[in-house]
C-alpha cells in the first residue's frame, strides 16, 4: 500500500509544477504586450512533435484519472466494501492500471 500512498504525492507534486508553467503561461498572456493568438502561434511554431504533445498530454491526465479512481476507491471503503487485505491490494492495483489506460487513451484524444 505504501506505492498508491507514494504515488499520491508523485503525482500531486508533478502536477503542481506543470499546471502551474501552464497557468503562467496563460496569465502571462493577459499581461504582456501580445494578444494570446500570437504566444498561441509561437508554441506551434517550436514544431515540437506529436511524441512530445502526447506525452504532455499524458502527464497532465495522470493526476486527474488517478485522483478519481482512487477516489472511488474510498467511496467503496465508505461503504464497507474492499476491506480485506486481499482485496486493497486488488483495488490498489485495479487503480494504477485503469489511471494508465485511461490516461493513455485521454492523451490520445
Amino acid at each position: 500500500m505504501l506505492y498508491i500512498s507514494c504515488n499520491c504525492r508523485i503525482f500531486v507534486m508533478g502536477y503542481l509544477v506543470f499546471s502551474s508553467v501552464v497557468s503562467l503561461f496563460g496569465l502571462s498572456a493577459l499581461f504582456l504586450p501580445w494578444n494570446f493568438e500570437t504566444y498561441l502561434e509561437f508554441v506551434k511554431s517550436l514544431y515540437l512533435g506529436p511524441a512530445l504533445i502526447y506525452t504532455a498530454k499524458f502527464v497532465l491526465t495522470l493526476p486527474l484519472t488517478y485522483h478519481m479512481f482512487n477516489g472511488i476507491r474510498h467511496l467503496s471503503w465508505d461503504l464497507g466494501k474492499g476491506m480485506k487485505i486481499h482485496q486493497l491490494y486488488q483495488s490498489g492495483v485495479a487503480v494504477l492500471v485503469l489511471t494508465v489506460l485511461c490516461s493513455a487513451g485521454l492523451a490520445a484524444m
